[in-house]
C-alpha cells in the first residue's frame, strides 16, 4: 500500500500544497518523497504513476464536500465537538462554505471528481482528514502544546518531526519542520494510512453519507 498525504491550499496558491509519499511497510510508513507548491496536474499525474505500483489511499486535507443550504456539515459539527473535547480550539474547524474556505471546497470537489476519472492500475481510495485532529488526537496531554502551536511555532514542528517517529511514520526528511504545511502532509497520511489499514483504526470518523458527502472524514 502507498499512502499519500495531500495538504491543499486554494486553487491559485500551488505554493501552500504540499503532497507526501509514504510506502506502507508491515506496521509502519516508510518516507518516500515529498513534492511542495504542486499543481492539480501535477497532483493527478503522480496518482497516476503511484497506481501503477500499487493500491493507493490518500488522504486530502480540504473539504471534499459542503452542506447544501450552506453551513456546517454534520461531521463539521462533531469534528469540532471531539477536538474541543482534547483540548484543542474550535475555530479550525470552518464551514466548507465560509468565505475563507470556498475556494479551497472547490478545489478539494474538482479534484476528487478528477481523481475519481482516472483509469489507474491499482485502486485508488479518498479519505478527507483533518490532520491537526490526527496530532491533537494522538499526542499525550503534556504534548498538546505542540499540536496548539505548530502551526506559528518551529520548536513545536521540530518536536511533532520526531513526534511521528513514535507512530511509526519513518525517514522524515531534513527540513520537514520548515513550514507547518509540510508537517500538515505528513498528519494527513498517517490519518489516512490508519484508516485504510484494517489492523488499525482511526481516532474519529464519519463515515459518507453520499451522494452529497461521498467521502469518510477521519483523524
Amino acid at each position: 500500500m502507498i499512502v499519500v498525504g495531500l495538504d491543499l491550499a486554494g486553487p491559485s496558491n500551488h505554493k501552500d500544497t504540499v503532497l507526501t509519499v509514504f510506502q506502507k511497510n508491515k506496521n509502519q510508513l516508510a518516507f518516500q518523497k515529498m513534492i511542495p507548491n504542486i499543481s492539480d496536474e501535477e497532483i493527478l499525474n503522480e496518482i497516476i504513476d503511484l497506481s501503477r505500483l500499487d493500491e493507493l489511499v490518500i488522504g486530502i486535507d480540504a473539504p471534499l464536500s459542503y452542506q447544501d443550504g450552506g453551513g456546517d456539515r454534520t461531521s463539521d459539527k462533531e469534528l469540532r465537538k471531539y477536538i474541543v473535547s482534547l483540548g484543542m480550539k474550535s475555530g479550525s474547524i470552518m464551514p466548507p462554505t465560509f468565505n475563507r474556505m470556498i475556494y479551497l471546497t472547490l478545489r478539494g470537489i474538482k479534484l476528487t471528481r478528477e481523481i475519481g476519472a482516472l483509469h489507474t492500475t491499482f485502486p485508488v481510495s479518498i479519505v478527507e482528514v483533518h490532520p491537526g485532529a490526527a496530532m491533537g488526537s494522538r499526542v499525550s496531554e503534556k504534548e498538546l502544546e505542540y499540536v496548539l502551536t505548530y502551526k506559528q511555532n518551529l520548536t513545536a514542528r521540530i518536536y511533532l518531526k520526531n513526534w511521528f517517529e513514535q507512530q511509526k511514520v519513518l525517514k522524515l526528511p531534513n527540513g520537514v519542520e520548515n513550514e507547518s504545511h509540510t508537517i500538515d502532509s505528513c498528519a494527513a497520511a498517517l490519518a489516512a494510512w490508519h484508516w485504510a489499514d484494517e489492523t488499525l483504526e482511526p481516532k474519529w470518523i464519519n463515515s459518507a453519507q453520499p451522494p452529497l458527502h461521498p467521502f469518510d472524514y477521519c483523524c
